[in-house]
């Protein structure tokens, strides 16, 4: 069973604002899927998370180094970035698997490895909306994801 949740937020602070909410609500384990076109945010939303769980240095992309690990936070993220991923059988070698078992898990471009990923995942997809600055917010939750979001999406 998956559940759906929209929201329309206005620029990447409230973009962040969003990630901020969220936080809240993760542990360790979980994936989240980080969907849109070039430019729509999904670093920002990167950012805004950790940034919510107190990591006060820069966030890069992770487009080139393929991951990046944040292990001094309560709970470790992996921010993940997929774009330049020749075969789907490389997440092996970044140890996706492992990590997913107790961090946080972000994945950008994720539709890159759909048949690796957990059934059990929060997918947000990121679209532009009215104007430059506006984005459209489509959170999923798939499997056990499913009641969580319908439990949490006023929080968001």
């Amino acid at each position: 069973m998956s559940t759906s949740v929209r929201r329309v937020v206005d620029g990447a602070g409230a973009t962040a604002a969003l990630a901020g909410r969220l936080a809240p609500h993760l542990a360790g384990g979980d994936v989240v899927t980080l969907a849109g076109d070039l430019g729509a945010g999904k670093t920002t939303f990167a950012r805004g998370l950790l940034a919510a769980f107190g990591h006060a240095g820069e966030v890069p992309s992770p487009t080139f180094t393929l991951v990046q690990v944040y292990d001094d936070l309560p709970v470790p993220v992996w921010h993940v970035d997929l774009y330049r991923l020749a075969v789907a059988d490389d997440l092996v070698e970044l140890g996706l698997a492992e990590a997913m078992a107790g961090a946080i898990v972000l994945i950008e471009w994720a539709e890159r490895a759909a048949g690796l990923l957990p059934p059990d995942r929060l997918e947000l997809r990121l679209d532009y909306a009215d104007g430059e600055q506006r984005r459209r917010l489509t959170f999923t939750g798939h499997g056990r994801w499913g009641p969580r979001l319908a439990g949490i999406a006023d929080a968001l």
